[in-house]
């Protein structure tokens, strides 16, 4: 354990960049194992999860190497030529690099052993396992369908056409990745839009994939297997997820003002943002452009005066790993904001309606927990009474809880202790040091 008190601070100055963005971080690597040729990349996240990802491909086959001032280079095996690995392959705490990896493994002819640390093992993955089991890779999971668990790839595997029956970019992408290497057109139908992180970069890596949009919205998206993947030359925009914490931190603590460059504003991903701004947030685009056919900008944050709004639940695709962050602005807004059709958030790192709700009433804000979401009552700007000096929040290994809980730290009378601040790692190794230049 590493705890530690985050302490009120004055206001926020200066211009910053966060790490990379991880979804197209893990996905770089994965491609690139699979392309034929190297692919280099820069912008990289390198935590933990990341990092999980790059050891997993290794043993697989690929050489994933970190060379000179931060650039990775990528030497892929070809699509259908992945590696049996010779022991289990451990992937930390991420949920992302497992479902997605047990989509890559379903169609290849090897069998691999995933492992994971104690908060990775309690989440479900049969939402992953359902689809890939029908395209004929078959699985022996732990209870509930939890790591460790084995997957034995199907060599040929099955064309799908699977609808998702809960909104879930990881699950979609599961099925696409299994559908590189498996014969004929796999398709997934969304009826919600959910990040597309996937589909834009199998598009840029060479992949025969199409999406088509219904009239009532939903996509349908379809990839033609067997094609060969292409190296790319990829520069990874800031990560939005990791801009959340600096962007609500700004709009809350009186006379700051922040510009947080080159953070990818995918349209999936950009939620937080059009929230914030209804409720009363001065967050301006600069220097608009596309970097790898991502749109991408510099944010121009200033502290703003929020109001609280009943948060539309369509939204949460679009933010769902943001709303830690939320519920402390919201905590801090004038009004009551509401927050429904979020039961997503209780199987992510931790349950985060429950733990975000526990966290915040110890910091003495007023919160009421529901089924699926919060309803919090702001203090219209008053900095929160913060944790007493014998009390710690829990952040139960969940990085978004402890930043989040940092940011409410900075706008409290007294601070707010956070019980173990090592899980930071996972997705922004140097957090807590951005934090300190901007209150410096």
């Amino acid at each position: 354990m590493r705890p530690r008190r985050f302490l009120p601070a004055g206001p926020l100055k200066g211009r910053i960049r966060v790490p990379g963005d991880k979804s197209i971080s893990h996905r770089s690597i994965m491609l690139g194992a699979l392309a034929v040729g190297e692919t280099r990349v820069t912008g990289l996240l390198e935590g933990e999860d990341v990092l999980a990802t790059a050891a997993a491909m290794r043993a697989m086959g690929a050489s994933v190497e970190r060379v000179g001032d931060g650039e990775w280079r990528v030497n892929g095996v070809g699509v259908g030529a992945l590696l049996q690995p010779e022991g289990p392959v451990d992937m930390g705490n991420s949920g992302t690099s497992t479902r997605l990896l047990m989509g890559l493994v379903a169609s290849h002819p090897i069998n691999v052993s995933f492992t994971g640390d104690a908060s990775l093992s309690k989440r479900p993955m049969g939402r992953v396992i359902d689809p890939l089991s029908e395209m004929g890779a078959s699985f022996e999971a732990s209870e509930g369908g939890r790591l460790p668990l084995i997957v034995r790839g199907a060599s040929p595997a099955v064309p799908i056409t699977y609808r998702l029956p809960v909104a879930s970019a990881q699950v979609k992408s599961a099925i696409l990745l299994a559908g590189l290497n498996t014969p004929g057109e796999t398709t997934v139908i969304e009826p919600v839009p959910t990040r597309d992180h996937s589909e834009r970069m199998l598009k840029g890596f060479g992949a025969d994939l199409t999406v088509t949009v219904e009239a009532d919205g939903t996509r349908v998206i379809t990839i033609k297997g067997e094609a060969e993947l292409k190296p790319q030359v990829i520069d990874v925009p800031g990560d939005p997820s990791s801009a959340a914490f600096f962007i609500v931190a700004a709009l809350v603590t009186p006379g700051s003002e922040v510009v947080i460059e080159n953070v990818g504003l995918n349209p999936t991903r950009a939620g937080l943002v059009e929230v914030l701004r209804q409720m009363g947030g001065q967050i301006e685009f600069l220097n608009e452009r596309e970097v790898g056919g991502e749109p991408v900008a510099d944010l121009l944050v200033r502290h703003s005066a929020l109001k609280g709004i009943e948060v539309d639940p369509a939204i949460a695709p679009a933010m769902i790993d943001e709303f830690p962050v939320l519920f402390v602005a919201a905590s801090l807004a004038e009004g009551v904001t509401v927050t429904s059709g979020l039961d997503e958030l209780r199987v992510k790192e931790s349950d985060r309606l429950a733990a975000m709700a526990a966290a915040l009433t110890l910091a003495g804000a007023q919160i009421e927990e529901r089924e699926d979401g919060l309803v919090i009552t702001g203090t219209g700007g008053t900095p929160l009474p913060g944790t007493a000096t014998d009390a710690q929040v829990t952040t139960h290994l969940d990085h978004r809880i402890a930043m989040s809980m940092a940011v409410a730290g900075l706008v409290s009378s007294g601070g707010v202790e956070v019980d173990d601040t090592r899980p930071i790692a996972t997705s922004f190794p140097n957090f807590e040091d951005l934090l300190a230049s901007l209150a410096g």
